[in-house]
């Protein structure tokens, strides 16, 4: 993978780099601000960018900010956010617009390096990536009532996580279920969502990001 990288702190980006590059992977570009992204992506053409939310100047919502312009501009750029906070407003505005290749992973909880480089790698080809927490307050924060409601609580547990990326053989293994009935759930969420089949949509993704739209 290419990979563009901008992140304010300085021990976490230089450990970024090292660990990407250790596993082969290229690092063009490290900033220190979102302010040369949009040149570096440019000059770089990466598969992905890792980018904070908070950066400088004012330590508000500038990676973000740059990130929704960058994937405006290349649809098909990967896009994985790497924050110490649950941002749902940002969140929802990131993912709106297009789900596919779009990853939001919280710093403290990254406990794996293998993981955060798998979860790179899902959103580079055109998947997801979401934290637990954030799926978790994503749904709160923009639940439609009339369509959640019914979802049977194994749904939800399906639909959850769907949005973090899990492959059917994944969530079967972690619900303790068979992959015939993963199959189930899932189809009934998109019934229950009117997700109809289409080759435009990621619809493991808009089963649970629909409700934010509108």
């Amino acid at each position: 993978m290419r990979i563009v990288i901008a992140e304010d702190a300085a021990v976490l980006r230089d450990g970024l780099v090292q660990l990407l590059t250790d596993r082969g992977h290229e690092v063009p570009a490290a900033l220190a601000d979102a302010d040369g992204l949009a040149a570096a992506v440019a000059e770089h053409r990466p598969d992905v960018i890792v980018v904070d939310i908070r950066m400088p100047p004012t330590h508000t919502d500038e990676g973000l900010r740059a990130a929704i312009e960058l994937r405006r501009a290349h649809p098909t750029l990967g896009v994985l956010v790497f924050s110490q906070y649950v941002e749902t407003r940002y969140a929802a505005r990131l993912l709106a617009e297009n789900a596919a290749g779009v990853g939001y992973l919280l710093k403290e909880r990254v406990v794996d390096v293998r993981d955060f480089v798998d979860a790179l790698a899902r959103v580079a080809a055109g998947g997801t990536a979401l934290d637990p927490e954030v799926v978790g307050q994503l749904l709160g924060a923009g639940r439609r009532v009339d369509a959640l409601d019914t979802l049977t609580p194994r749904e939800r547990d399906v639909l959850g996580l769907m949005a973090e990326g899990r492959s059917n053989a994944a969530i079967a293994k972690g619900l303790k279920v068979s992959d015939r009935a993963v199959e189930k759930h899932i189809g009934s969420i998109f019934t229950k969502l009117d997700l109809p089949p289409s080759d435009e949509d990621h619809r493991r993704v808009m089963a649970v990001l629909k409700f934010l739209r509108g």
